[in-house]
Order: structure tokens, then sequence, then C-alpha cells
């Protein structure tokens, strides 16, 4: 089963199912000498952890992360950074009704049909929880390339959308709600919406923003390794993800040419910035910034039409705990997968200079 590493030089091998003893992962090419934040590194992790708020899935799990190697007194050794989680509170009875069914708009039939096999506990490696992996890497990413700022949050749920102008944005206001907007208001809005339709035994989807702050001029490898495509196979790489748009993204498309094209100032800076940070592939300075849409979590708890591995038609209801909405806890893995990119091509850069 190919395709579990990210990287060229900063890479990332992960490994581990939703309910197996432990997930895990490999980062190679980390750089020798930093000195590591532990306390940040599971920071991280906790704001994605699951049961941290009751609009979550309620798994309880401490995710606690646990380095096997390329770590020496608190500082890395330029080898293989080897690390697991423990997963303790798996209920993989919660699945034996999926044992034979395949859910609607889950992995469930694709991994079998490909590999004539499946692990049905939680989704097995087709699960989220593989996310907190990335987590990890992005946490150690962030203090290889501590200059450049990753801030992510929520700009929507569902029809509720936080409009303000990305410039004006307090993003201490963030991390006050467990939904994870900017906006307080907004915030308990978009949180009773959540728990309304979590009662209706529904789910429902949102838009996570990022904005990336302090971004050196230079990164990005045309023609087929542009910045901005990168961005978009980490996250269309994420769990959830429908799609990605960069700058003025779809917006852009209802602006002349005059009015899209960011004119220079005489230092090289841009009166307005609909390229998002990026042109031709390369970073220009500029703030970046993406929107990342999330669907609704395909698990829900009222009767749906399917079938079976028989080809059987059959009636299944989700069970088990099961996130109403992704997006608060997606945001920390947003920004991971951020994190990820920049300080590949910023290694990338470095061997050019």
């Amino acid at each position: 089963m190919p395709g579990n590493t990210f990287g060229n030089i900063f890479k990332l091998t992960t490994f581990g199912e939703s309910h197996g003893e432990a997930i895990g992962g490999v980062i190679d090419g980390c750089p020798a000498g930093i000195c590591l934040d532990f306390n940040r590194i599971q920071q991280e992790l906790n704001r994605r952890k699951p049961g941290q708020s009751s609009i979550v899935t309620q798994r309880k799990e401490a995710d606690e992360v646990r380095f096997l190697s390329g770590i020496f007194e608190g500082k890395t050794t330029g080898t293989p950074i080897g690390f697991i989680i423990e997963n303790t509170n798996q209920k993989s009875k919660d699945y034996s009704h999926i044992k034979e069914v395949y859910r609607p708009s889950h992995a469930d039939f694709t991994y079998d049909k490909k590999y004539g096999f499946r692990d049905y506990r939680g989704g097995g490696r087709a699960s989220a929880r593989e996310t907190a992996c990335r987590v990890v890497a992005g946490a150690i990413a962030k203090q290889v390339i501590p200059e450049i700022k990753i801030t992510a949050y929520t700009k929507a749920i569902g029809t509720v959308v936080f409009e303000a102008d990305k410039h004006q944005v307090d993003f201490t206001e963030i991390e006050k709600n467990p939904v994870r907007c900017p906006d307080k208001k907004l915030a308990q809005t978009m949180e009773a919406y959540i728990k309304n339709i979590r009662k209706q035994g529904n789910t429902i989807g949102g838009i996570v923003h990022c904005i990336i702050e302090n971004v050196p001029l230079g990164l990005g490898e045309p023609v087929f390794d542009k910045l901005q495509a990168e961005f978009a196979r980490a996250m269309l790489s994420i769990n959830a993800v429908k799609g990605f748009a960069y700058g003025s993204g779809f917006e852009g498309t209802k602006l002349l040419g005059s009015q899209h094209n960011d004119i220079f100032k005489e230092d090289g800076t841009t009166q307005t910035n609909y390229s998002g940070g990026i042109q031709g592939g390369i970073s220009n300075g500029m703030p970046i910034y993406f929107d990342v849409a999330f669907k609704p979590v395909a698990t829900i708890m009222q009767p749906q039409a399917s079938i079976n591995t028989k080809a059987e038609k059959v009636e299944i209801t989700g069970k088990g705990r099961h996130d109403p909405c992704v997006v608060p806890r997606a945001i920390p893995i947003v920004e991971a997968m951020a994190a990820l990119v920049l300080v590949d091509y910023y290694l990338i850069r470095k061997t050019q200079l």
C-alpha cells in the first residue's frame, strides 16, 4: 500500500489504524540541532484530539506522543525521528454492524474492492485518526521555520459564514471558543447550529481559512511543483476535504483583469493580494491565504439505504462516536500540512543558494 509518505526533503511517513495498538510516524530529513519545545508539540495535538468539547466526537484519547528516535538531549540529531501515539480508547464493537456492509460515502467499498480486504474498525487506515501523526510532524516543522506564522480558523459552518476582512481578524479569539471562529458572537451561533444538527442525528460541513505570514520570497518549484499545487495536494489529502482555493479563488473569476492585477509598489510588495502570495508558482513575499472546504461527516445517526458485500440491499444506521462537524478539529491539521509544505520547500530552496 503506497501513498503513506509526504514530502521531498522533509518527509513524513505515517502508519497505524484507528483501532490498532497505536498510530505513528517517521520523519526523515529534519535538520540537526533544532531545539524542540515538546510542550508546543503536545499543545498542537491537544487542539486536534477527540473529546475536547461537546461538539466533537466523545472518544477519549490522551493523544500523548512518545518519541523513539532522532532526538537527543532535546535536540534533533538529523537522523529519522520515530514516534508513536497509543490508541487507548478503542470500541471496535461499535463497528461490528458494518463488517459486511458498506457505509455510504465512506472508504469501505473502495478499500474492499481495491485490496480485497479491509479493516472495518473505525475505518482502519482510512480513519481521520491518522491525521494526529501529521500534527506531530507539522508541530516540528513549525519549529524548523519559526519565523513563518501559520494561522487557520473556522470561516464557515454550513451556511453560517464569517465575512470579516481577513486583514482585521483577531487571532487571539480563535482558541477561546470550541468552534475556533475569531468572532465571539458568530462562534456561538455556529456552536448552536452544530448542536442542533447533532440532535437531528445529522452532520454538517464547513470551510477553514488559513493565513501564512512572513513567507520568504522564492519558495516553489515550477513547472509541476508550484507552491500552490503542493498546498492543494496537501490539503486534499486530509480526510473529508472536498475543495481548495487560494488567493482570490473562484471569486476572482468575477473580476476584470484591470481589477484583479496586483499592482507593485516600489519595495516589491503589492497594493492588493489577489494572487494570494504566490505568482508563477513561487512565493512573492506577500501573505499566503487559502480556503479548505470540508464535507459533512459521512456517518449519520439516521437510517440509510446501502449494500453489503454480497451486493444485497440493506439499511444501515450509524453507531459509535463521531464528529457532527469536523471543521473545529481540522484547524491544527490544516496548519500542520501547511507547515510540512513550507518546511520542505524552505529546505529545497536552501539547497539552491
